[in-house]
């Protein structure tokens, strides 16, 4: 049995780390996560919840249920409920029963879905809190320090996996506007040289057009340089 738990927990973080080097999505990313983590830890539900740190909340983002009550359920201020509570104080928490749990948010969920025992751990990336993976059990589970062990290890993963796609997420974000940038500087020169324009008035003139259009500004520089060099 000692065996079958730390194949598993290998499995667990093996999927995980692949999942860090991969080319997926975000949400595919998160999706593998929680359907790895459920089967690992034998859970009814896993969940992600990630900080939106604008708004200083926790944001449900992936699930493998297929509750519509349980997905739908509103976003939890960093330092309330059990999840909350898990991202500011960043350790652990175990509740050996959720629907009899006074700090718990949403018992009545809990109640119509049969979810009973959570385990809650903070995802971390050097020290910071991106999130929080929780399972919960159909029966009560007192959670062995082997099982904490193998969900802090998955979070750990987890976080850098989640980290480095959004990383991604920016770094293109941030090169799709450095390439847009350059277009519009270069599409603002060929006007002010054709039609004797000042610098802000090509740009009001290529801002007109791309709203006109409902082209972005992108598409409206690209046309104004492929025009003047055919």
């Amino acid at each position: 049995m000692r065996k079958e738990a730390a194949d598993k927990h290998l499995r667990a973080v093996s999927e995980v780390s692949k999942a860090i080097t991969s080319d997926l999505y975000l949400e595919d990313i998160l999706r593998l996560i929680v359907t790895v983590t459920a089967e690992v830890m034998n859970s009814k539900i896993c969940s992600i919840l990630l900080v939106d740190e604008d708004k200083n909340e926790l944001v449900i983002r992936a699930t493998q249920s297929v509750s519509e009550a349980y997905n739908k359920k509103p976003n939890m201020k960093l330092g309330e409920g059990i999840a909350g509570r898990v991202a500011s104080e960043k350790k652990p928490i175990i509740v050996l029963d959720v629907k009899v749990e006074k700090n718990y948010l949403n018992r009545d969920i809990a109640v119509s879905e049969g979810l009973t025992s959570l385990l809650s751990v903070p995802m971390t990336v050097k020290s910071r809190v991106i999130g929080v993976l929780n399972v919960y059990t159909s029966k009560h589970h007192d959670f062995t320090l082997k099982e904490i062990a193998t969900l802090t290890s998955v979070a750990s993963q987890a976080a850098v996996a989640i980290e480095n796609a959004q990383l991604l997420i920016k770094t293109k974000v941030i090169e799709e506007e450095l390439k847009t940038r350059k277009l519009v500087e270069k599409a603002k020169a060929i006007l002010i040289k054709e039609y004797g324009l000042s610098e802000d008035d090509a740009y009001k003139r290529i801002q007109k057009r791309s709203m006109d259009s409902r082209k972005t500004m992108k598409e409206i520089a690209e046309a104004i340089i492929l025009a003047k060099n055919i």
